[in-house]
């Protein structure tokens, strides 16, 4: 931003699947100071915008909950959310989980799908997911709470959005197991497979990548501290890239078998690299540490 220049308001826009988590994202940014409207139709937003204009610095920063309830109207927040950027600072979150996790929660609420209709609630997932494929590729962030109950998800939003204007990156270190399938809101993956297997070695099975037994089996390894500087050097344009076009979180995700060993000791390394990157702040999860 240029000496002098006014600042832009900022306003986030959470979407996305029924079911997925908006309310509890709404509340979790509700209690970080984000002046949070819900369900508000695609034509309201720019409106909301002059409002919260005219407020001034009593109210910096706004979230705007929209989804498949605004019916008609939806089908234009893609092209409302273009016009907004001019003079705004719109980013767009997307809640998504998978469908066997939908149906779950909504038999659990005892509730219809918004577009079920006549048909099954998963007739009504389908025609939803359909309609916001488009809308999920082009969002700044996207968050699978598939495996997230409603306080690491609320968790996860306090952690990427407090203090968003002092930090330019929050940056997800994340290992997993590939035989649990990959993440699907991961902005990158990598395989740690190319390593040998630490479950095969009987005093190290019982160990995780947090132990020092196995990181420094893992790390010492042909071609591992080879991974981690070339991946580390490739990473440095790629989140300087991220910061440039205003995105404010990326997960880098390493798979290995189980996400047991090599993916925990490998993100490990790296997150410490990624650390040193001018304006990157680094969390580090282990999604599969202590499954079976």
């Amino acid at each position: 931003m240029a000496a002098g220049e006014p600042e832009r308001q900022e306003m986030l826009i959470v979407t996305g699947m029924s079911g997925a988590g908006r309310s509890t994202v709404g509340n979790a940014l509700e209690d970080l100071g984000w002046y949070v409207v819900d369900n508000l139709p695609p034509q309201m937003l720019r409106p909301l915008v002059e409002l919260v204009e005219r407020a001034g610095t009593s109210l910096p920063r706004i979230a705007a909950v929209v989804d498949i309830r605004g019916r008609d109207f939806f089908a234009e927040l893609q092209d409302i959310i273009q016009a907004l950027r001019t003079g705004v600072n719109v980013r767009v979150v997307f809640l998504d989980a998978n469908d066997a996790v939908l149906v779950r929660r909504f038999e659990a609420v005892r509730r219809p799908h918004p577009l079920q209709g006549n048909g099954t609630l998963l007739d009504g997932i389908g025609a939803e997911r359909a309609r916001l494929a488009t809308l999920r590729e082009a969002s700044d962030f996207v968050v699978d709470t598939s495996d997230l109950n409603i306080h690491q998800l609320a968790n996860l939003i306090t952690e990427t959005f407090a203090d968003a204007d002092h930090a330019g990156l929050r940056v997800t270190m994340q290992s997993f197991g590939f035989k649990y399938g990959a993440p699907t809101d991961a902005d990158l993956i990598a395989d740690a497979r190319f390593l040998p297997n630490p479950f095969w070695n009987p005093e190290l099975r019982h160990l995780t990548g947090e132990d020092a037994l196995v990181r420094d089996f893992v790390l010492g390894q042909p071609g591992a501290m080879e991974f981690i500087d070339a991946y580390a050097k490739a990473l440095e344009p790629v989140l300087a890239g991220y910061q440039r076009e205003n995105k404010r979180h990326a997960t880098i995700a390493i798979g290995c078998t189980g996400g047991k060993h090599r993916s925990v000791a490998m993100v490990r390394a790296l997150s410490e690299r990624v650390a040193e990157m001018p304006g990157v702040v680094v969390s580090v999860k282990h999604r599969d540490l202590g499954r079976e």
